[in-house]
C-alpha cells in the first residue's frame, strides 16, 4: 500500500522512505498538500519502464485503414455554414 509523506517530513526519513519503497511499494511526497512526486524502488520503475510503448510505434504499427473507411472520410460534407455570435 503506498503510504504518503509531506515533504519535510520526507526530508527527514529519506533512508527510510527508501527502504519502505524497496520493500512495500511507492512511496507518496507531498509538498503544500498536493502529490507531487514519489519513490519507488528500481524493480518497479524497469516494469514501468518496459510497459511503456512510444505513441510512435503504436502508429506505426496500427491497422491499415478499409479503402470504403477512406472514401467516407474523404467524401464526408465539410460544415463551413456556422453562425458566429460571440
Amino acid at each position: 500500500m503506498d503510504r504518503v509523506w509531506p515533504l519535510r517530513d520526507a526530508k527527514a526519513k529519506f533512508t527510510e522512505i527508501v527502504r519502505l519503497a524497496a520493500s512495500e511499494g511507492p512511496q507518496i511526497l507531498t509538498h503544500r498538500g498536493v502529490e507531487t512526486a514519489a519513490v519507488v524502488s528500481i524493480a518497479d520503475l524497469r516494469r514501468i519502464r518496459a510497459a511503456t510503448v512510444p505513441v510512435k510505434d503504436l502508429l506505426l504499427h496500427a491497422p491499415k485503414l478499409d479503402e470504403d473507411i477512406i472514401e467516407i472520410i474523404d467524401t464526408r460534407q465539410k460544415d463551413t455554414d456556422r453562425d458566429f455570435n460571440p
